[in-house]
């Protein structure tokens, strides 16, 4: 039976959906770099697979942005983007929470929208993907080389080496992944999804991941090392773990009736009425340099004024930004974001705004885990944003390291500032300041 795709829209582009199945669960498939919903049904083990995961789920499907059936788009796709892609599929078809698989780097996507989103996220599954590119799949060293292959190649079947040795002399399969490159993206797309990839390191998200995890990997995986998926399960709290026999890194390359098995008993086994008190979020702290001096320069009554048209333009630029403001701290804001990209954006925007008023604005900014308390926020996370934010000049964003691993691919700049001490932190933190933003 044919299956309908349908379009939602993420901002100002579509992305391409297919939903199968009436189960009783949702299921998200995040699939890897590159896909192609028609085509996936041509392959016949893959088609099988997706049709074993509908039996007892309602499986969605989508292309990412920039692959596929759904829009490119003129820069590289952040994980922050992708995540609004997976939340606009999900809103698309009336789904308040489900249970998130991803394999490869649809792995790295679905682990960041778990930790961010815990409320809408059933559970987590993971098959063959990484926390760190280039400790797991490529080094540096070999990274050049293989986009070169990609680059002369692509849509002739022989990433298949890389990807699936055992299916190389499989003619019909060989002819199937080569029309699967060349469906999923171009020669120049693909290997910008592959820079942005590589960039990818989420290392220090996995201990904030707090949904029920199962995480999957071929012990002689030719493209991930099994070392990345033991990496992973040892890294997220409670996460059990399935090693299983094979060498090929595409899952449909072989028999993946083991891994639907896997999936459906992890999932209705699970108990997942939970309430989340700790989520991993995205801080901003705002704070007016010389704020006291310049009280008692102009008097309570013009000082007053002052601060209301700057609570006014912070306010509208945490909402343009999509930020949920935690409080006002006198003469700045604690808001929170989920995305880092957002964060950093909004603040330069506060930054730059303020200045008409001959207001120097400083910025910190964190991503980490955040403890949820009613209305207000507490944590580690909190208490590291403020001491960035006490570190910067006027006009200037200073972020976390964190912040810059997950901003890869936004086009955001960030110069690093060197490392400094904070309180209540036994190692020094390396921090990088927005471009664009000055210390004045």
């Amino acid at each position: 039976m044919p299956v309908g795709t349908h379009y939602a829209k993420s901002g100002d582009l579509r992305i391409a959906y297919q939903v199968v199945g009436d189960g009783p669960l949702d299921l998200v498939f995040v699939p890897g770099f590159i896909s192609n919903l028609d085509h996936s049904w041509d392959e016949p083990n893959l088609a099988h697979f997706l049709d074993r995961l509908s039996s007892f789920s309602r499986l969605i499907l989508f292309d990412k942005r920039g692959t596929g059936l759904s829009d490119r788009m003129g820069n590289l796709p952040s994980l922050e983007e992708r995540m609004d892609d997976v939340r606009a599929v999900m809103d698309a078809v009336s789904s308040r929470k489900a249970a998130l698989f991803g394999i490869s780097e649809g792995g790295a996507l679905s682990m960041l929208f778990a930790a961010t989103y815990p409320e809408r996220t059933q559970g987590l599954m993971l098959y063959g993907t990484y926390a760190e590119f280039h400790t797991w799949v490529l080094p540096p060293a070999r990274f050049e080389t293989f986009l070169d292959r990609i680059d002369r190649s692509w849509g002739q079947g022989e990433s298949l080496h890389a990807f699936a040795p055992t299916r190389v002399a499989d003619e019909r399969f060989r002819q199937w992944w080569a029309r699967f490159e060349r469906l999923g993206a171009s020669p120049s797309a693909v290997i910008a999804l592959m820079r942005m990839n590589s960039q990818i390191d989420l290392r220090h998200i996995l201990p904030t991941i707090r949904v029920p995890t199962l995480v999957m990997h071929r012990s002689g995986d030719t493209r991930v090392d099994v070392e990345g998926g033991r990496y992973i399960a040892a890294h997220i709290p409670g996460a059990k773990y399935v090693e299983l026999p094979g060498t090929n890194h595409v899952l449909w390359a072989d028999d993946a009736s083991p891994v639907a098995h896997e999936i459906e008993a992890f999932l209705t086994g699970t108990n997942t009425d939970f309430e989340p008190d700790r989520v991993l979020s995205t801080v901003l702290f705002t704070d007016i340099v010389d704020s006291t001096r310049q009280a008692e320069t102009l008097g309570d009554r013009r000082w007053r004024s002052l601060l209301d048209r700057h609570d006014r333009i912070v306010r509208g630029e945490i909402d343009r930004f999509r930020g949920r403001e935690i409080k006002t701290l006198g003469d700045g804001f604690l808001a929170t974001f989920d995305g880092p990209a957002r964060a950093v954006r909004c603040a330069g925007a506060i930054i730059e705004a303020l200045k008409a008023l001959d207001l120097r604005i400083r910025c910190g900014v964190h991503t980490g885990e955040i403890e949820v308390k009613g209305d207000d926020i507490g944590g580690i996370a909190v208490h590291i944003a403020s001491r960035i934010a006490a570190l910067a000049d006027g006009r200037e964003v200073l972020v976390s390291r964190t912040v810059r691993d997950l901003v890869a691919g936004s086009n955001l700049h960030l110069e690093d500032r060197g490392a400094f001490a904070l309180k209540g932190l036994s190692e020094s933190m390396p921090l990088f300041a927005a471009a664009g933003s000055q210390g004045t």
